[in-house]
Formats: C-alpha cells, structure tokens, sequence
C-alpha cells in the first residue's frame, strides 16, 4: 500500500509539472505564432517519440549522458555515443550504436573506486511504428535495443553486461505544430558477470516517462520531462530495490534542414531504497543526470 501510495504521488507531481511547463510555454509563445511541423523522432533528451524518419534517411548521431551525485562522496558516471541510423522500410528505424565509458568515483558508500574512461560497448536499436501521427489522433510505435557492455553501468566495475531495452511510445499533438506530449511505457531486463569477482546478477527497471514540448519559435522547442522509475532485482521485476522519481527542463533547436541538437537536464525529486532510508533512492539511481544529443542527416 505504501508503494501504491508513493507512485500515486509522484503521477500527480508529474502531471502538476506538466501542466506548469505548458502554461509557461504558452505565455512565452508570441499570440497566433505557427512553427514548422514537428518531428518527435529527436524532440525529447528522455523520452522517445513515434516518429521514425523517411525511407531512405540516413543520419549520424551522437549522444553525451552524465549521471552524478549519491548519498556520500564523488560520484561522476559518463557515456558518449556515437550511432548511424538508416531507415530502410516504411515505418522501421534501426540503429547500430558503439559507446566510450568514463567514471570518476571516490568515497561512495558500498561503492569501490573506480577512475578511468573505456570503450563501453555496442547496441543495436529497432523500432517500429504502428500508428502515424499525420494519419491518427496520435502516433504509437514499439522498440527493442539489446546492448553489450564492459562495465557495471552503476558500480563503474569491469564486467560483461547484457540486456534489451524495450519501450512503447506515442505521441500526440495537443496544438498542431506547436504544442506535442509524448508518453513511454519501459521494461530494461538485464544481467551481469562481475571481472572482479566472477559473479552474476540479475536486475530489471520499470516505468514510464513523459514529455511536453512547445515550439516558441519555428525550429526552437522548450519544455520538460519526466519520469518514474523502479529497479528490481531479478529479470521479472522480482524483489523492489528501490524507486526514483525525475523532473527536469528539455530544449530541442533545429540548425538547419540536415542538422539539430537537444540539451536536457533532469533531478531526482522523489524516491527511497529499499536498503537504506531517506527521502531519495541514491543506491540504484543518482541525483542528476544530464544529456546531450545531436544528429546530422546525409
């Protein structure tokens, strides 16, 4: 019952910081102002969109995520990426992705030390859309990203790390060419042999996350997002570690027809271990994350 009590609070939060964000969006938006036509494929720094590009579209992109602060010590996570998407078929995506690591970690409770900067290792990400936002009141697509990694992504600890990311999105206009929502169901199962001790885990994480965006000016979108998080041990949501809830500001500005960049910032506002007490969950999540991405069409 306290659970259900706490993902009750942290929706009714998300949605007061959803309608924030949009009546600020709105009173920064000129009166009768109508930008271009808008693509979620890249709105968003958190969460995904529908949109899924045109056949034949190829890009580069590239993604730089910060994850920092826990309870004690330093506590400073990063990851670069560099990806080539090309969709080939009405309505598929794919994506073929390689990773550099880097920690920078003293003095965090049941944490060891851990200070260097690695190839972090590759992913393959799949989606497909099944309904179109131009044709539907609203877009709706699925994707699966499995990935391989070489590092404990929360610990730093060298290790061989597996699992799929998958994701249900859609999205929706609630002011066509101006104002766009998107919502994301998420299942991230995955397992973990330790280089340090030889040993395997099992973890899973569930939740979903939200996003609202305004176009203030054609090309330029400003909002946030949010998201509610739970980690558990095991592959299928087994035993509760521990549950975060984030906020945050996004940014999406278009630099030319081949070009865009998304700056999104985010801070855990609510939470709790399972394993330890207070009023946030800094075991299995960090106090803010931050996250660069861009893309260039060729």
């Amino acid at each position: 019952m306290a659970g259900l009590r706490a993902s009750k609070r942290f929706v009714s939060a998300a949605q007061r910081a959803a309608k924030s964000g949009l009546l600020l969006a709105l009173a920064m938006t000129p009166i009768g102002a109508r930008g271009e036509t808008i693509e979620t494929e890249h709105l968003f720094g958190f969460t995904i969109g529908s949109d899924v590009g045109e056949v034949g579209e190829r890009e580069l992109e590239g993604t730089v995520t910060g994850r920092f602060a826990k309870r004690t010590g330093t506590y400073d996570a990063g990851a670069s990426t560099l990806s080539a998407e090309f969709v080939p078929i009405p309505n598929l995506r794919t994506e073929f992705t390689g990773a550099v690591v880097a920690y920078d970690i003293a003095g965090v409770s049941g944490l060891a030390d851990q200070r260097y900067a690695t190839f972090g290792g590759l992913s393959a990400d799949i989606r497909y859309r099944l309904v179109d936002r131009a044709t539907a009141p609203f877009g709706f697509a699925i994707g699966a990203e499995p990935f391989w990694g070489r590092a404990n992504d929360m610990t730093g600890e060298p290790a061989s790390q597996y699992g799929v990311d998958f994701v249900a999105a859609a999205d929706w206009e609630l002011v066509p060419d101006r104002v766009v929502a998107a919502f994301n169901l998420l299942y991230q199962p995955q397992t973990t042999r330790s280089k340090v001790s030889y040993t395997w885990s099992q973890e899973s994480t569930a939740g979903f996350a939200t996003g609202l965006m305004v176009q203030i000016r054609p090309g330029i979108l400003v909002g946030g997002e949010a998201r509610y998080l739970r980690q558990y041990d095991g592959l299928g949501l087994d035993v509760l570690a521990g549950q975060g809830f984030f906020v945050g500001p996004t940014i999406y500005v278009k630099l030319s027809e081949k070009a865009w960049i998304t700056a999104a910032w985010s801070a855990q506002v609510a939470g709790r271990a399972t394993a330890s007490i207070g009023t946030l969950d800094l075991v299995n999540f960090e106090r803010r994350q931050a996250r660069l991405l861009f893309g260039v069409n060729f």
